[in-house]
Protein backbone atom coordinates (compact mmCIF):
# COMPACT_ATOMS: atom_id res chain seq x y z
CA UNK A 1 0.00 0.00 0.00
CA UNK A 2 1.53 2.97 -1.09
CA UNK A 3 -0.32 6.48 1.42
CA UNK A 4 -0.06 10.05 0.67
CA UNK A 5 -0.25 12.47 3.63
CA UNK A 6 -1.83 15.90 3.19
CA UNK A 7 -1.47 18.78 5.34
CA UNK A 8 -2.22 22.37 5.48
CA UNK A 9 1.54 23.33 6.40
CA UNK A 10 4.70 22.26 7.36
CA UNK A 11 6.00 24.84 10.13
CA UNK A 12 6.28 23.90 13.64
CA UNK A 13 3.49 22.91 15.26
CA UNK A 14 2.23 19.65 17.11
CA UNK A 15 -0.05 17.95 14.17
CA UNK A 16 3.40 18.77 12.09
CA UNK A 17 5.11 16.99 14.42
CA UNK A 18 3.27 14.56 15.06
CA UNK A 19 2.92 13.68 11.19
CA UNK A 20 6.39 13.60 11.14
CA UNK A 21 6.43 11.11 13.89
CA UNK A 22 4.18 8.60 12.87
CA UNK A 23 5.95 8.76 9.40
CA UNK A 24 9.10 7.13 11.25
CA UNK A 25 6.89 4.49 12.62
CA UNK A 26 4.20 3.55 9.60
CA UNK A 27 5.45 0.19 8.13
CA UNK A 28 4.54 1.57 4.75
CA UNK A 29 5.83 3.51 1.49
CA UNK A 30 4.17 7.18 2.17
CA UNK A 31 4.76 10.73 0.57
CA UNK A 32 3.67 14.09 1.77
CA UNK A 33 2.27 17.22 0.30
CA UNK A 34 1.79 20.40 1.70
CA UNK A 35 -0.79 22.55 0.68
CA UNK A 36 1.32 25.90 2.51
CA UNK A 37 4.54 26.45 4.29
CA UNK A 38 7.22 24.04 3.55
CA UNK A 39 8.76 24.99 6.76
CA UNK A 40 11.43 23.29 9.44
CA UNK A 41 9.16 19.97 9.66
CA UNK A 42 9.51 19.50 5.99
CA UNK A 43 13.32 19.63 5.65
CA UNK A 44 13.54 17.00 9.05
CA UNK A 45 10.21 14.66 6.71
CA UNK A 46 13.09 15.13 4.06
CA UNK A 47 16.13 14.16 5.92
CA UNK A 48 13.98 11.03 6.97
CA UNK A 49 13.69 9.58 3.63
CA UNK A 50 10.55 10.68 2.92
CA UNK A 51 9.57 12.89 -0.33
CA UNK A 52 7.41 15.89 0.59
CA UNK A 53 6.33 18.37 -2.35
CA UNK A 54 4.85 22.11 -2.04
CA UNK A 55 1.28 22.77 -3.85
CA UNK A 56 1.96 26.77 -3.72
CA UNK A 57 -1.45 27.41 -2.64
CA UNK A 58 -1.88 31.17 -2.21
CA UNK A 59 -4.95 30.85 0.30
CA UNK A 60 -8.18 29.31 1.53
CA UNK A 61 -10.26 30.52 -1.63
CA UNK A 62 -7.45 29.74 -4.14
CA UNK A 63 -9.66 27.10 -6.04
CA UNK A 64 -6.81 26.16 -8.79
CA UNK A 65 -5.13 24.29 -5.95
CA UNK A 66 -7.65 21.52 -6.27
CA UNK A 67 -6.87 20.14 -9.53
CA UNK A 68 -3.33 20.77 -9.05
CA UNK A 69 -3.25 18.13 -6.09
CA UNK A 70 -5.77 15.77 -8.09
CA UNK A 71 -3.25 15.22 -10.88
CA UNK A 72 -0.55 14.94 -8.18
CA UNK A 73 -2.41 11.88 -6.33
CA UNK A 74 -3.64 10.23 -10.02
CA UNK A 75 -0.09 10.55 -11.00
CA UNK A 76 1.24 9.39 -7.74
CA UNK A 77 -0.62 5.85 -7.95
CA UNK A 78 -1.81 5.99 -4.45
CA UNK A 79 -3.63 3.36 -2.64
CA UNK A 80 -4.66 5.70 -0.18
CA UNK A 81 -4.98 9.88 1.09
CA UNK A 82 -4.68 10.64 5.16
CA UNK A 83 -5.61 14.51 5.57
CA UNK A 84 -4.48 16.61 8.28
CA UNK A 85 -5.96 20.17 9.27
CA UNK A 86 -8.82 21.88 7.98
CA UNK A 87 -8.10 22.70 4.82
CA UNK A 88 -5.80 20.25 3.76
CA UNK A 89 -9.11 17.97 4.79
CA UNK A 90 -11.46 19.99 2.57
CA UNK A 91 -9.25 19.85 -0.67
CA UNK A 92 -7.72 16.64 0.17
CA UNK A 93 -10.77 14.98 -0.16
CA UNK A 94 -12.46 16.15 -2.68
CA UNK A 95 -9.61 16.30 -4.58
CA UNK A 96 -8.79 12.23 -3.75
CA UNK A 97 -12.40 11.94 -5.41
CA UNK A 98 -11.60 13.71 -8.41
CA UNK A 99 -8.27 11.44 -8.43
CA UNK A 100 -10.53 8.06 -8.35
CA UNK A 101 -9.01 6.88 -4.86
CA UNK A 102 -11.56 6.27 -2.54
CA UNK A 103 -9.88 5.43 0.55
CA UNK A 104 -9.51 8.38 2.59
CA UNK A 105 -8.57 8.92 6.04
CA UNK A 106 -8.64 12.33 7.54
CA UNK A 107 -7.23 12.99 11.16
CA UNK A 108 -8.97 16.03 13.39
CA UNK A 109 -5.91 17.32 15.18
CA UNK A 110 -7.74 20.66 16.98
CA UNK A 111 -10.81 20.99 17.00
CA UNK A 112 -12.51 22.92 19.74
CA UNK A 113 -15.72 23.77 21.22
CA UNK A 114 -15.87 27.44 19.49
CA UNK A 115 -12.33 27.33 17.29
CA UNK A 116 -10.59 24.98 14.94
CA UNK A 117 -6.95 25.68 14.49
CA UNK A 118 -6.98 29.07 16.60
CA UNK A 119 -9.65 30.27 13.92
CA UNK A 120 -13.59 30.55 14.98
CA UNK A 121 -16.00 28.17 13.76
CA UNK A 122 -18.63 29.67 11.83
CA UNK A 123 -21.81 27.73 10.34
CA UNK A 124 -19.86 27.97 6.75
CA UNK A 125 -16.53 26.57 8.32
CA UNK A 126 -19.13 23.70 9.64
CA UNK A 127 -20.67 22.96 6.52
CA UNK A 128 -18.35 22.61 4.59
CA UNK A 129 -15.90 20.32 6.65
CA UNK A 130 -19.28 17.74 6.96
CA UNK A 131 -19.85 18.26 3.27
CA UNK A 132 -16.67 17.35 2.48
CA UNK A 133 -16.27 14.40 5.60
CA UNK A 134 -18.64 12.20 3.85
CA UNK A 135 -16.33 11.89 0.58
CA UNK A 136 -13.97 10.25 3.33
CA UNK A 137 -13.71 6.44 4.33
CA UNK A 138 -12.81 7.32 8.37
CA UNK A 139 -12.06 10.57 10.50
CA UNK A 140 -9.68 9.84 13.48
CA UNK A 141 -10.19 12.08 16.60
CA UNK A 142 -7.32 12.66 18.79
CA UNK A 143 -8.74 12.65 21.97
CA UNK A 144 -12.41 11.18 23.33
CA UNK A 145 -12.88 14.79 23.59
CA UNK A 146 -12.30 15.80 19.79
CA UNK A 147 -14.34 12.73 19.13
CA UNK A 148 -17.44 14.13 21.24
CA UNK A 149 -17.35 17.73 19.36
CA UNK A 150 -17.06 15.80 15.92
CA UNK A 151 -20.49 13.67 17.10
CA UNK A 152 -21.89 17.13 18.53
CA UNK A 153 -20.72 18.49 15.18
CA UNK A 154 -22.72 16.24 13.09
CA UNK A 155 -19.72 13.27 11.54
CA UNK A 156 -21.86 9.84 12.42
CA UNK A 157 -20.12 7.79 14.69
CA UNK A 158 -19.32 4.95 13.27
CA UNK A 159 -17.52 7.10 10.81
CA UNK A 160 -15.11 8.11 13.96
CA UNK A 161 -12.03 6.19 15.08
CA UNK A 162 -10.30 7.47 18.67
CA UNK A 163 -6.41 7.48 18.10
CA UNK A 164 -4.69 9.09 20.55
CA UNK A 165 -1.19 10.99 19.54
CA UNK A 166 1.76 9.57 20.72
CA UNK A 167 5.22 10.35 21.54
CA UNK A 168 8.24 8.25 21.95
CA UNK A 169 9.27 8.59 26.15
CA UNK A 170 12.69 7.87 25.47
CA UNK A 171 13.85 10.55 23.80
CA UNK A 172 12.52 12.82 27.00
CA UNK A 173 13.98 10.43 29.70
CA UNK A 174 15.53 13.16 32.00
CA UNK A 175 19.80 13.11 32.47
CA UNK A 176 21.10 15.22 35.11
CA UNK A 177 24.35 16.03 32.82
CA UNK A 178 22.03 17.36 30.13
CA UNK A 179 20.26 19.53 33.11
CA UNK A 180 23.09 21.30 33.93
CA UNK A 181 24.86 21.50 30.48
CA UNK A 182 21.47 23.85 29.69
CA UNK A 183 21.31 25.29 32.23
CA UNK A 184 24.79 27.04 32.10
CA UNK A 185 23.94 27.13 28.37
CA UNK A 186 21.15 29.22 29.10
CA UNK A 187 22.27 31.17 31.89
CA UNK A 188 19.99 29.53 34.78
CA UNK A 189 21.35 28.93 37.92
CA UNK A 190 21.90 25.70 39.05
CA UNK A 191 19.81 26.28 41.91
CA UNK A 192 16.98 28.13 40.89
CA UNK A 193 13.74 27.08 40.25
CA UNK A 194 12.77 27.02 36.60
CA UNK A 195 9.00 26.67 35.32
CA UNK A 196 8.23 25.44 32.44
CA UNK A 197 5.82 25.88 29.54
CA UNK A 198 5.77 24.76 25.71
CA UNK A 199 3.35 25.52 23.34
CA UNK A 200 2.26 28.20 20.34
CA UNK A 201 2.60 31.92 21.64
CA UNK A 202 -0.85 32.91 20.92
CA UNK A 203 -3.81 34.22 23.27
CA UNK A 204 -5.40 30.95 23.54
CA UNK A 205 -2.94 28.83 25.14
CA UNK A 206 -3.02 31.66 28.07
CA UNK A 207 0.49 32.24 28.74
CA UNK A 208 0.27 35.51 30.18
CA UNK A 209 -1.33 33.76 32.70
CA UNK A 210 1.91 31.84 33.27
CA UNK A 211 4.27 34.87 33.34
CA UNK A 212 1.70 36.71 35.89
CA UNK A 213 2.17 33.72 37.60
CA UNK A 214 6.22 33.45 38.12
CA UNK A 215 6.39 37.39 38.32
CA UNK A 216 4.59 36.86 42.08
CA UNK A 217 7.52 34.79 42.88
CA UNK A 218 10.44 36.60 43.32
CA UNK A 219 12.81 33.52 43.37
CA UNK A 220 11.22 31.89 40.30
CA UNK A 221 11.81 31.74 36.34
CA UNK A 222 9.83 31.07 33.54
CA UNK A 223 11.32 29.20 30.29
CA UNK A 224 8.93 29.41 27.89
CA UNK A 225 9.75 27.43 24.36
CA UNK A 226 7.65 28.35 21.50
CA UNK A 227 7.09 31.30 19.37
CA UNK A 228 3.77 33.09 17.57
CA UNK A 229 2.38 36.47 17.93
CA UNK A 230 2.63 36.84 21.72
CA UNK A 231 5.87 36.74 21.80
CA UNK A 232 6.58 40.78 22.06
CA UNK A 233 3.02 40.98 24.40
CA UNK A 234 4.71 38.70 26.26
CA UNK A 235 8.14 40.25 27.16
CA UNK A 236 6.44 43.74 27.49
CA UNK A 237 4.07 42.06 30.60
CA UNK A 238 7.10 40.95 31.92
CA UNK A 239 9.17 44.01 31.40
CA UNK A 240 5.82 45.81 33.26
CA UNK A 241 5.96 43.29 35.74
CA UNK A 242 9.39 43.65 37.29
CA UNK A 243 10.33 40.31 35.92
CA UNK A 244 12.17 40.64 32.12
CA UNK A 245 15.51 39.57 34.26
CA UNK A 246 13.09 36.39 35.13
CA UNK A 247 11.50 35.41 31.60
CA UNK A 248 13.62 33.30 29.24
CA UNK A 249 11.38 32.56 25.67
CA UNK A 250 13.75 30.73 23.73
CA UNK A 251 11.68 30.77 20.06
CA UNK A 252 10.80 27.40 18.27
CA UNK A 253 12.75 24.26 19.28
CA UNK A 254 12.00 20.51 17.79
CA UNK A 255 10.29 18.32 20.03
CA UNK A 256 8.68 15.35 18.50
CA UNK A 257 11.69 13.93 16.81
CA UNK A 258 15.03 14.35 16.79
CA UNK A 259 17.39 16.31 14.37
CA UNK A 260 21.38 17.12 14.19
CA UNK A 261 22.56 19.33 16.32
CA UNK A 262 21.24 22.74 15.69
CA UNK A 263 23.72 24.53 18.21
CA UNK A 264 20.65 25.54 20.57
CA UNK A 265 19.07 22.95 23.07
CA UNK A 266 16.17 21.03 21.68
CA UNK A 267 12.84 20.30 23.83
CA UNK A 268 14.12 17.11 25.63
CA UNK A 269 17.13 19.10 26.71
CA UNK A 270 14.73 22.32 27.73
CA UNK A 271 12.29 20.09 29.81
CA UNK A 272 15.34 18.55 31.78
CA UNK A 273 16.25 22.25 33.41
CA UNK A 274 12.89 22.64 34.28
CA UNK A 275 12.04 22.17 37.79
CA UNK A 276 7.67 22.05 36.93
CA UNK A 277 5.90 22.40 33.91
CA UNK A 278 2.27 24.72 33.87
CA UNK A 279 -0.11 24.23 30.56
CA UNK A 280 -2.13 27.41 31.52
CA UNK A 281 -4.61 26.48 27.88
CA UNK A 282 -8.63 26.50 28.99
CA UNK A 283 -9.04 24.34 25.91
CA UNK A 284 -6.80 21.83 24.35
CA UNK A 285 -7.42 18.80 21.81
CA UNK A 286 -5.00 16.26 23.43
CA UNK A 287 -2.41 17.88 25.29
CA UNK A 288 1.06 16.63 23.51
CA UNK A 289 3.21 19.30 25.46
CA UNK A 290 1.85 18.19 29.52
CA UNK A 291 2.65 14.44 28.45
CA UNK A 292 6.19 14.85 27.23
CA UNK A 293 6.84 16.75 30.56
CA UNK A 294 5.46 13.90 31.94
CA UNK A 295 7.98 11.66 30.30
CA UNK A 296 10.74 14.02 31.67
CA UNK A 297 9.77 13.46 34.95
CA UNK A 298 8.17 16.98 35.81
CA UNK A 299 4.95 17.74 37.85
CA UNK A 300 2.58 19.35 35.35
CA UNK A 301 -0.19 21.28 36.62
CA UNK A 302 -3.03 21.97 33.88
CA UNK A 303 -6.00 23.62 33.41
CA UNK A 304 -7.55 21.10 30.64
CA UNK A 305 -5.39 18.20 29.60
CA UNK A 306 -7.74 15.57 27.52
CA UNK A 307 -4.81 13.07 26.65
CA UNK A 308 -4.58 13.26 30.96
CA UNK A 309 -8.04 14.01 32.13
CA UNK A 310 -9.55 11.20 30.37
CA UNK A 311 -7.12 9.39 32.22
CA UNK A 312 -7.60 7.17 35.70
CA UNK A 313 -5.88 10.02 37.99
CA UNK A 314 -3.71 6.93 39.30
CA UNK A 315 -2.11 6.74 35.28
CA UNK A 316 -0.55 10.20 36.12
CA UNK A 317 0.33 10.83 39.94
CA UNK A 318 2.39 13.65 38.73
CA UNK A 319 -0.05 15.84 36.78
CA UNK A 320 -2.83 18.04 38.53
CA UNK A 321 -5.80 19.81 37.33
CA UNK A 322 -6.18 23.28 38.58
CA UNK A 323 -8.47 26.48 37.88
CA UNK A 324 -7.96 28.90 35.16
CA UNK A 325 -6.57 31.87 37.82
CA UNK A 326 -3.65 33.41 38.63
CA UNK A 327 -3.94 33.09 42.66
CA UNK A 328 -4.51 29.07 42.27
CA UNK A 329 -1.11 29.08 39.99
CA UNK A 330 1.14 31.08 42.43
CA UNK A 331 -0.12 28.69 44.92
CA UNK A 332 1.01 25.80 43.01
CA UNK A 333 3.79 27.33 42.28
CA UNK A 334 4.90 28.23 45.63
CA UNK A 335 4.32 24.77 46.98
CA UNK A 336 6.31 22.99 44.23
CA UNK A 337 9.20 25.25 44.71
CA UNK A 338 9.53 24.62 48.39
CA UNK A 339 8.94 20.88 48.26
CA UNK A 340 11.48 20.41 45.05
CA UNK A 341 10.64 17.22 43.88
CA UNK A 342 12.67 14.83 42.48
CA UNK A 343 12.02 13.42 39.07
CA UNK A 344 9.62 11.06 38.83
CA UNK A 345 9.47 7.63 37.27
CA UNK A 346 7.78 7.29 34.20
CA UNK A 347 3.78 7.17 35.05
CA UNK A 348 1.45 5.01 33.12
CA UNK A 349 0.04 7.91 31.19
CA UNK A 350 2.97 8.26 29.04
CA UNK A 351 3.56 4.12 28.39
CA UNK A 352 -0.06 4.32 27.29
CA UNK A 353 0.99 6.70 24.50
CA UNK A 354 3.66 5.41 22.77
CA UNK A 355 3.28 6.39 19.17
CA UNK A 356 4.20 2.75 18.18
CA UNK A 357 0.41 1.97 19.89
CA UNK A 358 -0.71 4.58 17.69
CA UNK A 359 0.65 3.84 14.46
CA UNK A 360 -0.32 -0.04 14.99
CA UNK A 361 -4.10 0.88 15.23
CA UNK A 362 -3.88 3.72 12.71
CA UNK A 363 -2.63 0.65 10.21
CA UNK A 364 -5.19 -1.06 11.19
CA UNK A 365 -7.65 1.72 10.09
CA UNK A 366 -6.18 2.16 6.33
CA UNK A 367 -6.41 -1.60 6.27
CA UNK A 368 -10.03 -1.42 7.06
CA UNK A 369 -10.82 1.19 4.61
CA UNK A 370 -8.96 0.41 1.76
CA UNK A 371 -10.56 -2.95 2.21
CA UNK A 372 -13.77 -0.88 2.33
CA UNK A 373 -12.98 1.42 -0.75
CA UNK A 374 -11.43 -1.66 -3.22
CA UNK A 375 -15.14 -3.52 -2.76
CA UNK A 376 -17.74 -0.96 -2.57
CA UNK A 377 -19.52 -1.04 -5.78
CA UNK A 378 -18.80 1.59 -8.67
CA UNK A 379 -21.35 4.35 -9.22
CA UNK A 380 -22.77 4.04 -13.06
CA UNK A 381 -21.75 6.42 -15.38
CA UNK A 382 -23.71 8.94 -16.78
Amino acid sequence: MRALHVITGLGVGGAEQQLRLLLRHLPLGCDVVTLTNPGTVAEGIRGDGHRVAHLGMTGNRDLGALPRLARFIRTGHYDLVHTHLYRACVYGRLAARLAGVRAVVATEHSLGEAQIEGRPLTPAARGLYLATERLGGATVAVSATVARRLRDWGVPEPRIELIPNGIEPARFRFQAGVRRQTRARLGLPRDAFVVGGVGRLAPGKRFDVLVRAVAALPHARLLLVGDGPQRLPLRRLAARLGAADRVLLTGERGGAVADADSGEPELPALLAAMDAFVSPSREEAFGLAALEALAAGLPVRHVTCPALDELPPADAPGARRIGPGVPELVAELRALATARLPRQPVPAAVRRYDISRSADRLMSVYESVHTRAATAPTPPKR
